[in-house]
Protein backbone atom coordinates (compact mmCIF):
# COMPACT_ATOMS: atom_id res chain seq x y z
CA UNK A 1 0.00 0.00 0.00
CA UNK A 2 0.77 3.23 -0.54
CA UNK A 3 2.06 5.61 2.38
CA UNK A 4 -0.10 8.73 1.52
CA UNK A 5 1.85 10.58 4.04
CA UNK A 6 5.41 10.54 2.98
CA UNK A 7 4.20 11.12 -0.53
CA UNK A 8 1.83 13.85 0.15
CA UNK A 9 5.47 15.30 1.72
CA UNK A 10 7.65 14.20 -1.65
CA UNK A 11 5.47 16.26 -3.14
CA UNK A 12 5.74 19.67 -1.40
CA UNK A 13 9.76 18.64 -1.69
CA UNK A 14 9.29 17.98 -5.76
CA UNK A 15 7.32 21.40 -6.21
CA UNK A 16 9.20 23.72 -3.68
CA UNK A 17 12.46 22.50 -5.09
CA UNK A 18 11.21 23.43 -8.58
CA UNK A 19 10.07 26.69 -7.25
CA UNK A 20 13.65 27.47 -6.14
CA UNK A 21 15.05 26.52 -9.27
CA UNK A 22 12.58 28.90 -11.36
CA UNK A 23 14.17 32.02 -9.26
CA UNK A 24 17.47 31.39 -11.35
CA UNK A 25 16.24 31.10 -14.98
CA UNK A 26 13.27 33.34 -16.32
CA UNK A 27 10.84 29.93 -17.42
CA UNK A 28 11.00 26.01 -17.19
CA UNK A 29 7.27 25.36 -17.92
CA UNK A 30 6.28 25.21 -14.25
CA UNK A 31 2.24 24.46 -14.95
CA UNK A 32 3.11 20.95 -16.89
CA UNK A 33 5.06 20.06 -14.46
CA UNK A 34 3.32 20.85 -11.49
CA UNK A 35 -0.09 19.05 -13.14
CA UNK A 36 2.09 15.71 -13.44
CA UNK A 37 3.73 15.89 -9.90
CA UNK A 38 1.43 12.90 -8.33
CA UNK A 39 1.93 11.08 -11.34
CA UNK A 40 5.83 10.69 -11.37
CA UNK A 41 5.93 10.26 -7.74
CA UNK A 42 4.05 7.01 -7.71
CA UNK A 43 6.11 5.83 -10.66
CA UNK A 44 9.43 6.51 -9.20
CA UNK A 45 8.82 6.05 -5.20
CA UNK A 46 5.54 3.02 -5.54
CA UNK A 47 6.10 1.36 -9.28
CA UNK A 48 9.41 1.86 -11.00
CA UNK A 49 11.61 -1.96 -10.01
CA UNK A 50 15.27 -1.72 -11.14
CA UNK A 51 14.25 -4.04 -14.42
CA UNK A 52 11.73 -1.50 -15.72
CA UNK A 53 12.03 1.84 -17.64
CA UNK A 54 10.48 4.90 -17.44
CA UNK A 55 9.90 8.11 -19.96
CA UNK A 56 9.04 11.43 -19.86
CA UNK A 57 7.47 11.61 -23.23
CA UNK A 58 5.73 15.36 -22.23
CA UNK A 59 9.35 16.27 -22.15
CA UNK A 60 8.71 19.95 -21.16
CA UNK A 61 8.58 18.90 -17.29
CA UNK A 62 12.09 17.76 -17.58
CA UNK A 63 12.91 19.91 -14.64
CA UNK A 64 10.54 17.76 -12.52
CA UNK A 65 12.00 14.62 -13.47
CA UNK A 66 15.54 15.86 -12.44
CA UNK A 67 13.73 17.41 -9.06
CA UNK A 68 13.30 13.46 -8.69
CA UNK A 69 16.17 11.81 -10.13
CA UNK A 70 18.06 14.36 -7.55
CA UNK A 71 15.70 13.24 -4.41
CA UNK A 72 16.62 9.92 -5.39
CA UNK A 73 20.57 10.48 -5.63
CA UNK A 74 21.08 9.83 -9.14
CA UNK A 75 21.60 13.50 -10.43
CA UNK A 76 23.52 15.33 -8.04
CA UNK A 77 23.00 18.32 -6.14
CA UNK A 78 25.56 19.94 -8.44
CA UNK A 79 24.54 19.69 -11.70
CA UNK A 80 20.62 20.09 -10.91
CA UNK A 81 21.76 23.69 -9.45
CA UNK A 82 23.56 24.21 -12.78
CA UNK A 83 19.88 23.85 -14.60
CA UNK A 84 20.13 25.31 -17.54
CA UNK A 85 22.90 27.58 -17.33
CA UNK A 86 26.07 27.81 -19.51
CA UNK A 87 28.36 25.15 -17.78
CA UNK A 88 25.63 23.06 -16.83
CA UNK A 89 24.77 18.93 -18.61
CA UNK A 90 20.87 19.55 -17.51
CA UNK A 91 18.98 21.33 -20.56
CA UNK A 92 15.24 22.50 -20.49
CA UNK A 93 14.06 19.15 -21.79
CA UNK A 94 15.02 15.60 -20.60
CA UNK A 95 18.43 14.15 -22.85
CA UNK A 96 19.99 10.76 -22.54
CA UNK A 97 22.90 10.73 -21.39
CA UNK A 98 22.12 12.16 -18.60
CA UNK A 99 22.29 9.49 -15.27
CA UNK A 100 18.16 7.97 -15.06
CA UNK A 101 17.29 9.63 -18.17
CA UNK A 102 16.50 6.65 -21.13
CA UNK A 103 15.05 9.24 -23.85
CA UNK A 104 15.37 12.28 -25.53
CA UNK A 105 11.65 14.35 -25.47
CA UNK A 106 10.36 17.55 -25.57
CA UNK A 107 10.13 17.09 -28.99
CA UNK A 108 6.83 15.75 -28.56
CA UNK A 109 5.17 12.46 -29.78
CA UNK A 110 8.12 10.00 -29.79
CA UNK A 111 8.32 9.01 -26.56
CA UNK A 112 5.68 6.30 -26.90
CA UNK A 113 7.22 4.65 -29.90
CA UNK A 114 10.48 4.74 -27.90
CA UNK A 115 8.71 3.08 -25.50
CA UNK A 116 7.47 0.45 -27.81
CA UNK A 117 10.45 -0.67 -28.80
CA UNK A 118 11.84 -1.35 -25.42
CA UNK A 119 8.42 -3.45 -24.74
CA UNK A 120 9.08 -5.63 -27.74
CA UNK A 121 13.16 -6.05 -27.04
CA UNK A 122 12.65 -7.37 -23.45
CA UNK A 123 8.63 -8.23 -22.66
CA UNK A 124 9.97 -9.28 -19.19
CA UNK A 125 10.62 -5.09 -18.53
CA UNK A 126 7.78 -2.80 -17.67
CA UNK A 127 7.84 0.15 -19.97
CA UNK A 128 6.38 3.56 -18.20
CA UNK A 129 4.98 6.31 -19.93
CA UNK A 130 4.04 10.07 -19.39
CA UNK A 131 2.20 11.52 -21.72
CA UNK A 132 0.41 15.23 -22.02
CA UNK A 133 -3.33 15.60 -24.01
CA UNK A 134 -1.63 18.48 -26.12
CA UNK A 135 0.63 15.80 -26.97
CA UNK A 136 -1.95 13.52 -28.10
CA UNK A 137 -2.57 15.41 -31.42
CA UNK A 138 0.83 14.11 -32.85
CA UNK A 139 0.21 11.20 -34.98
CA UNK A 140 3.19 9.30 -33.86
CA UNK A 141 1.84 8.96 -30.96
CA UNK A 142 -1.31 7.51 -32.34
CA UNK A 143 0.41 5.62 -34.62
CA UNK A 144 2.10 4.06 -32.10
CA UNK A 145 -0.65 3.25 -30.09
CA UNK A 146 -2.13 1.19 -33.16
CA UNK A 147 1.33 -0.56 -33.27
CA UNK A 148 1.81 -1.85 -29.26
CA UNK A 149 -1.95 -3.21 -29.20
CA UNK A 150 -1.65 -4.55 -32.50
CA UNK A 151 1.70 -6.62 -31.10
CA UNK A 152 0.06 -6.95 -27.65
CA UNK A 153 2.96 -5.20 -25.59
CA UNK A 154 1.25 -5.68 -22.28
CA UNK A 155 4.37 -4.59 -20.53
CA UNK A 156 3.59 -0.89 -21.68
CA UNK A 157 1.56 1.50 -19.27
CA UNK A 158 0.85 4.70 -20.07
CA UNK A 159 -0.24 8.37 -18.08
CA UNK A 160 -1.95 11.04 -19.57
CA UNK A 161 -1.49 14.38 -17.99
CA UNK A 162 -4.71 15.38 -18.86
CA UNK A 163 -4.72 19.21 -17.54
CA UNK A 164 -6.76 20.44 -20.57
CA UNK A 165 -3.95 23.14 -22.04
CA UNK A 166 -1.31 23.36 -24.81
CA UNK A 167 0.96 25.96 -24.30
CA UNK A 168 -0.80 28.76 -24.35
CA UNK A 169 -4.71 27.41 -25.58
CA UNK A 170 -7.21 25.32 -24.21
CA UNK A 171 -7.16 21.90 -25.63
CA UNK A 172 -10.89 21.82 -25.88
CA UNK A 173 -11.18 25.00 -27.70
CA UNK A 174 -8.69 23.96 -30.19
CA UNK A 175 -8.90 20.28 -31.00
CA UNK A 176 -12.27 19.50 -28.61
CA UNK A 177 -12.72 15.58 -30.66
CA UNK A 178 -10.28 14.82 -28.89
CA UNK A 179 -12.12 14.01 -25.82
CA UNK A 180 -13.19 11.89 -24.12
CA UNK A 181 -9.50 10.62 -24.33
CA UNK A 182 -10.09 7.25 -23.06
CA UNK A 183 -12.33 6.12 -25.46
CA UNK A 184 -9.67 7.00 -28.13
CA UNK A 185 -7.39 3.84 -26.56
CA UNK A 186 -10.13 1.82 -26.02
CA UNK A 187 -11.04 1.90 -29.86
CA UNK A 188 -7.14 0.97 -30.56
CA UNK A 189 -7.06 -2.16 -28.21
CA UNK A 190 -6.01 -0.96 -24.91
CA UNK A 191 -7.35 -1.10 -21.29
CA UNK A 192 -8.37 2.28 -19.98
CA UNK A 193 -8.96 3.42 -16.81
CA UNK A 194 -9.42 7.29 -15.20
CA UNK A 195 -8.17 8.72 -11.66
CA UNK A 196 -8.02 12.12 -10.41
CA UNK A 197 -4.30 13.35 -11.33
CA UNK A 198 -3.31 14.53 -7.86
CA UNK A 199 -4.30 11.86 -5.79
CA UNK A 200 -1.89 9.26 -5.17
CA UNK A 201 -3.56 6.90 -3.95
CA UNK A 202 -6.46 7.00 -6.66
CA UNK A 203 -3.38 6.45 -9.71
CA UNK A 204 -1.54 4.22 -7.74
CA UNK A 205 -4.62 1.70 -7.08
CA UNK A 206 -5.61 1.89 -10.65
CA UNK A 207 -2.19 1.38 -12.22
CA UNK A 208 -2.11 -1.78 -9.60
CA UNK A 209 -5.90 -3.09 -10.74
CA UNK A 210 -4.93 -3.10 -14.52
CA UNK A 211 -5.65 -6.71 -15.78
CA UNK A 212 -2.49 -6.79 -17.67
CA UNK A 213 -4.24 -8.71 -20.26
CA UNK A 214 -3.58 -5.51 -22.36
CA UNK A 215 -1.14 -2.75 -22.64
CA UNK A 216 -2.70 0.03 -20.42
CA UNK A 217 -3.68 3.34 -20.44
CA UNK A 218 -4.52 5.64 -17.11
CA UNK A 219 -6.29 9.25 -17.95
CA UNK A 220 -5.29 11.16 -14.85
CA UNK A 221 -7.56 14.38 -14.99
CA UNK A 222 -5.21 17.31 -13.33
CA UNK A 223 -4.99 20.99 -13.47
CA UNK A 224 -2.03 22.93 -14.94
CA UNK A 225 0.01 24.47 -12.20
CA UNK A 226 -1.86 22.78 -9.14
CA UNK A 227 -2.06 23.93 -6.33
CA UNK A 228 -1.20 27.38 -6.62
CA UNK A 229 -4.21 29.28 -7.32
CA UNK A 230 -2.91 31.81 -9.45
CA UNK A 231 -0.85 29.31 -11.91
CA UNK A 232 -4.30 27.19 -12.55
CA UNK A 233 -6.06 27.70 -15.66
CA UNK A 234 -3.74 30.51 -16.35
CA UNK A 235 -1.77 29.49 -19.70
CA UNK A 236 1.35 31.87 -19.10
CA UNK A 237 2.64 29.69 -16.34
CA UNK A 238 4.09 26.97 -19.12
CA UNK A 239 6.27 29.57 -19.75
CA UNK A 240 7.69 32.20 -17.13
CA UNK A 241 9.09 31.82 -13.36
CA UNK A 242 7.50 33.55 -10.35
CA UNK A 243 8.46 37.04 -9.05
CA UNK A 244 9.41 36.85 -5.38
CA UNK A 245 6.05 38.13 -4.50
CA UNK A 246 4.58 35.13 -6.42
CA UNK A 247 6.91 32.86 -5.22
CA UNK A 248 6.36 33.50 -1.50
CA UNK A 249 2.50 33.35 -1.82
CA UNK A 250 3.49 30.09 -3.99
CA UNK A 251 5.23 28.06 -1.56
CA UNK A 252 2.15 29.47 1.19
CA UNK A 253 -0.54 27.37 -0.99
CA UNK A 254 1.65 24.75 -1.42
CA UNK A 255 2.68 24.23 2.34
CA UNK A 256 -0.80 24.28 3.43
CA UNK A 257 -2.02 21.50 0.57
Amino acid sequence: MINLKRSKERCKIFRKKILEISQTVPALHIGGSFSSVEILDVIYNELLKKKDKFILSKGHAGILQYVILNYKRIITDKNLNRYSKKNGILGVHPDYGIPGIEASTGSLGHGLAIAAGMAFANKQKNIFVVLSDGELQEGSIWEATLLISSLNLKNITIIVDSNGYQSSTRTKDTHPTLYPIGKKFKYFGWEVSECNGHKTADIFKKLKNRSKKKPFALIANTKKGFPVSFMMKDAKWHYRSPNKKELIKAIKEINKK
